[in-house]
């Protein structure tokens, strides 16, 4: 049962995510709808806490001296997604390219309604958690298929 709070844990924390709770959960033998259900439920919830708490993290952040590189160009892709595909596309792309908070944070700055990115944001949460659950549960069969 512990696993299981460990794949919520995990899921919620920014950079770790989905990606890559779901895949190393179900290749450790867990169940993969539990972990698929509460990686998406982990991540899910620190995405409502920070829109929630967003004009509180915007000025930590801003008061934040000597920002490093790898944020900035995760700004950068967040925003040229963002340019180019608005935030249906920033929220279906972000989780993979910058993270789901990031991309969350980056729509919100640059004028998505909270609601929206919420429900946007979701969405694609979803999408992938099946996604990688799927994929993740063939993978562990195909590799097991090659061992013998």
């Amino acid at each position: 049962m512990w696993q299981y709070m460990v794949v919520f844990l995990l899921g919620s924390i920014p950079w770790f995510e989905i990606a890559t709770v779901i895949p190393l959960s179900i290749l450790a033998g867990l169940n993969p709808v539990l972990v698929g259900l509460l990686a998406f439920l982990g991540n899910l919830l620190t995405v409502y806490l920070l829109v929630i708490f967003f004009d509180k993290v915007r000025q930590w952040r801003s008061a934040k001296k000597g920002q490093s590189t790898q944020n900035s160009k995760r700004r950068e892709r967040g925003t040229a997604v963002w340019n180019k595909y608005g935030l249906p596309g920033l929220s279906l792309l972000g989780p993979l390219i910058i993270g789901s908070h990031i991309a969350i944070f980056i729509g919100i700055l640059l004028g998505a309604k909270k609601h929206l990115a919420l429900l946007w944001m979701t969405v694609s949460l979803a999408i992938w958690s099946v996604i990688f659950t799927i994929l993740s549960v063939y993978g562990v069969d195909w590799f097991q298929s090659l061992r013998g």
